[in-house]
């Protein structure tokens, strides 16, 4: 009996190793004879093995080289610190910061000999988005909130547990330029639907506008939000593969299903600053909620020339918030050329944003969201500071559902079900689970923020202002952001 099963051990052993000799014989014809591999032709076999470790090499460096702090775009300790939030597993840590202070750009918060007592500590206000300028104003409650991510770009079970976790932590879902899907409104939560320059969702039958679908939009959303641009492709506009629109998303979209959906770079109908104020009253009056603006930023023309035209046109035609988008933004797949050069980044962007609202007495009237990598809650007590009224991050979110930062996104490939619509990768993602993790972090950077608002000497994160954080220029020296970007001068009354 022994001998017969090792006669079956001996053959099967013998069948591999000729299927293997058999593989190794093809590969080396076929590297010889090709003519695309200079490698391949001069080490047929062996050299195939360079080109797998160039394209695993990044999960290598991931999970074995990398320090805590050296990975891009968002590092270990970063991911660690969302995931611990995430799980409410809180954010102690022992021995010591492994954040190198000494690095330009790092961020310290300037805390108060005797920092607010527990029973003065006060909640973090609401704001009121539109209020006075609107039929149906805003309550926007959190600080963190969800930025635009399309179903298509993301998955169904994705977008349920952002609905579901948003409406749980009290923060707003922005739809992203994909349209409304009915995944949006499943949690019941606060949506702000996005606009792209192709229209989505609130388009006719000929890709124009449609007046009677925003009317319909607008019983279910809480505010509308026209894209100009992001931060990670300013210029360029959304590109979803066909083999991510399926049936449902290009019904939700209004594109035949199969076929590449692919935004225009601009708005065709918004040629200049007074027909994108035309634009902004428009649908405000026609659907009763506030309308704002998306857009990255790459000089200072846009917005000075967008305050002065309010200014000389009335309130009547100010957005009702406007986020800005850093160039390092980027949930979504894009050229690399973009990602890495165009448009300012939300460091230099957002305080001089903030000061061209402040010069023009615009301030009061327009909301200001910053977004582009802000996921921590340092970057977004940061950008309070700067002057933003609220922080939007899409990748925070993502982190909280699990992602892993493949970097597969734009493949239909995501390992955690997040980016893809292939259903057995989405039986990964456990909505009844996962949502929970979205509310979770979102409570927890709120709670953070308005920490470091107690320990700089604030009742609440409203009162930051720039002289509360300082920013590393030079190893041992660091300079407050209020003298790095001082106040501008209040506009001059007239007094006629």
């Amino acid at each position: 009996m022994s001998g017969a099963f090792d006669l079956i051990i001996h053959s099967i052993a013998t069948m591999l190793s000729v299927i293997a000799v058999g593989f190794v014989i093809v590969w080396f014809i076929q590297d010889v004879t090709q003519k695309k591999h200079s490698i391949l032709r001069n080490y047929p076999v062996i050299g195939r093995l360079r080109y797998f470790f160039e394209l695993q090499g990044k999960y290598f460096r991931q999970y074995f080289f990398a320090n805590d702090r050296d990975e891009m775009p968002f590092n270990r300790a970063t991911r660690a610190w969302i995931y611990k939030n995430a799980k409410n597993k809180g954010s102690l840590v022992g021995f010591g910061s492994t954040n190198d202070l000494r690095q330009p750009g790092s961020i310290i918060f300037v805390n108060a000999a005797f920092p607010i007592q527990e029973e003065d500590q006060l909640p973090t206000p609401s704001l009121h988005i539109g209020q006075g300028y609107c039929q149906f104003p805003f309550e926007a409650r959190s600080i963190i909130n969800i930025s635009g991510m399309s179903y298509g770009a993301i998955s169904k079970p994705a977008v349920r547990a952002l609905s579901l976790g948003a409406a749980q932590a009290g923060c707003w879902l922005n739809t992203g330029e994909g349209g409304l899907a009915p995944y949006h409104l499943e949690g019941d939560c606060d949506v702000i639907m996005q606009i792209g320059t192709a229209k989505y969702g609130i388009r006719d039958e000929l890709g124009n506008f449609s007046p009677q679908r925003a009317k319909e939009l607008g019983k279910v959303v809480k505010a509308f939000e026209i894209k100009l641009s992001q931060g990670a492709k300013p210029g360029k506009g959304g590109l979803l593969p066909a083999t991510k629109v399926g049936p449902e998303i290009a019904a939700i979209r209004g594109i035949p299903v199969h076929m590449d959906s692919i935004s225009p770079n601009r708005h065709k109908d918004i040629n200049n600053i007074d027909e994108l104020l035309d634009k902004i009253h428009a649908l405000r009056e026609l659907t009763g909620r506030p309308v704002g603006i998306k857009t990255a930023i790459g000089g200072w023309n846009f917005i000075n020339e967008l305050c002065d035209s309010i200014n000389r046109r009335g309130l009547d035609y100010a957005p009702d918030f406007l986020t800005i988008d850093g160039g390092e933004g980027g949930s979504g797949a894009a050229p690399q050329t973009l990602i890495d050069h165009v448009s300012l980044p939300i460091a230099e962007a957002l305080p001089r944003v903030v000061d061209s609202l402040l010069q023009s007495g615009l301030k009061n009237r327009i909301y200001v969201i910053a977004a582009g990598k802000l996921v921590t809650s340092a970057e977004g007590a940061w950008a309070l500071c700067a002057g933003a009224d609220f922080v939007n991050t899409a990748r925070g979110f993502m982190f909280s559902l699990g992602c892993i930062q493949a970097m597969r996104c734009h493949l239909n490939t995501c390992p955690t079900g997040i980016t893809t619509h292939d259903e057995r990768l989405q039986n990964g993602l456990v909505v009844e689970e996962k949502y929970l993790r979205v509310a979770n972090y979102a409570r927890n950077v709120n709670k953070e923020i308005n920490m470091i608002a107690h320990s700089c000497g604030l009742q609440h994160a409203r009162q930051f202002k720039r002289e509360h954080v300082r920013i590393v220029e030079t190893a041992g020296k660091s300079v407050a952001l209020n003298i790095l970007y001082p106040y501008p001068e209040p506009p001059q009354k007239n007094m006629n």
